[in-house]
């Protein structure tokens, strides 16, 4: 059986070509796949539609992308603290279909569960169900493109609207620790994309900073199972970024 680990993040990522669609763990800059981003962003790879909560900030994570223009489209929850993505939007150089946040975590299962569409109350009333959200704009401002209505039902006295699952080529995920099988354990809040971005890619490449031996992880502290990895690559404890520091003023400032 070939390995799923692989020495470096240049090669677990060597196959993202232009165009490729891509699930993108993390929330802000929290449990995000930093090394292999940068892996595919030397790579050369462009064009490239991004599924992911945010896209990262200035100069990290995602933005890394978006700065040197790889990026084509972003389905996300929102802009976020990400000056380049916003302005990238507003311009009409960039296509941003904006998602309710719960929405895009159950698209993402869905997905890696085999469900096509689901039914959400989620949006109904508003123009995520009724359509007319700018998805991308002219350099004038006005909408080049806007988002379609949906399919809206009744449930028992209550209105849904349909919303369609999502898969990508390739899924990126952090973890704080993973077996050679790909069982891996994801560290507080990096638990909230990282499982269901996983569970999207038709491959998967995850970035773990503790390898170990298949055995040595209890399985009941697995939170997502070898089965949706395909990939794995070592990268040790990395320097983790602050998206916003906040403090208060020592006594007497």
């Amino acid at each position: 059986m070939a390995t799923k680990v692989f020495e470096t993040a240049a090669e677990a990522v060597a196959d993202v070509r232009d165009g490729a669609t891509l699930a993108v763990g993390g929330f802000g800059l929290c449990g995000i796949p930093d090394i292999l981003i940068q892996a595919i962003a030397d790579s050369g790879a462009t064009d490239l539609e991004v599924f992911s909560n945010n896209c990262g900030v200035d100069g990290h994570g995602l933005g890394i992308l978006l700065a040197e223009r790889r990026i084509r489209r972003v389905t996300a929850s929102y802009v976020g603290e990400n000056k380049e993505f916003a302005r990238q939007y507003l311009s009409g150089e960039l296509e941003v279909e904006l998602t309710p946040q719960g929405t895009l975590a159950e698209k993402l299962r869905a997905g890696g569960a085999g469900i096509p569409a689901f039914f959400t109350p989620a949006g109904v009333g508003t123009p995520i169900s009724q359509g007319g959200l700018p998805w991308k704009y002219n350099s004038d401002g006005s909408v080049a493109v806007a988002s379609p209505p949906k399919e809206i039902r009744e449930f028992r006295g209550k209105r849904y609207v349909l919303e369609e699952s999502i898969t990508a080529d390739f899924s990126l995920v952090h973890a704080i620790k993973g077996d050679t099988e790909g069982n891996l354990v994801f560290n507080k809040a990096a638990m909230n994309f990282n499982p269901l971005a996983a569970m999207a890619g038709r491959v998967c490449v995850a970035q773990v900073e503790e390898l170990v031996e298949p055995g040595e992880i209890d399985p009941g502290e697995v939170h997502l199972p070898g089965i949706f990895v395909n990939r794995i690559v070592h990268t040790g404890v990395q320097d983790k970024q602050i998206e916003k520091r906040t403090v208060s003023a020592g006594k007497g400032a």
